[in-house]
């Protein structure tokens, strides 16, 4: 197990997402993990364009990204409910990891998702949703 694993394990392996992360994941092959890893950072490389055609975090095209990215998450790793996607969002922006790796896409790229999932998330509160 690498560190990454580690780390999960420890943060997350008492949770019922975890536990249906490992269950959905036990038989996927190394294609299948490039498939999914791929699909996700081909959405922050969206992203990225988003963030570069001066669109806000709160537009419609980077909440629909938003939206985008909950549903892959959701299809190849786990349920991501809004609460989860919250934590990932301030996760995307504060912790230096995911930032390096968010940000190959274009510097500030990493900050520019948290901030449309902080929107995302903030706008269902007020419209009574998750």
């Amino acid at each position: 197990m690498n560190n990454y694993e580690t780390e999960a394990r420890s943060r997350w392996g008492t949770t019922d997402a975890y536990r249906e992360h490992e269950q959905k994941t036990k038989n996927y092959t190394k294609e299948k993990w490039a498939e999914a890893n791929d699909g996700l950072m081909a959405i922050f490389a969206e992203f990225a364009a988003c963030k570069d055609s001066d669109a806000s975090a709160d537009s419609v095209k980077a909440q629909a990204l938003v939206a985008k990215l909950q549903a892959h998450i959701t299809a190849n790793y786990y349920t991501c409910t809004d609460e989860i996607l919250a934590g990932l969002g301030k996760m995307y922006g504060a912790d230096e990891r995911f930032k390096k790796n968010i940000d190959k896409h274009d510097e500030g790229t990493a900050v520019f998702v948290s901030d449309a999932i902080s929107v995302f998330c903030r706008s269902k509160e007020i419209l009574g949703g998750d």
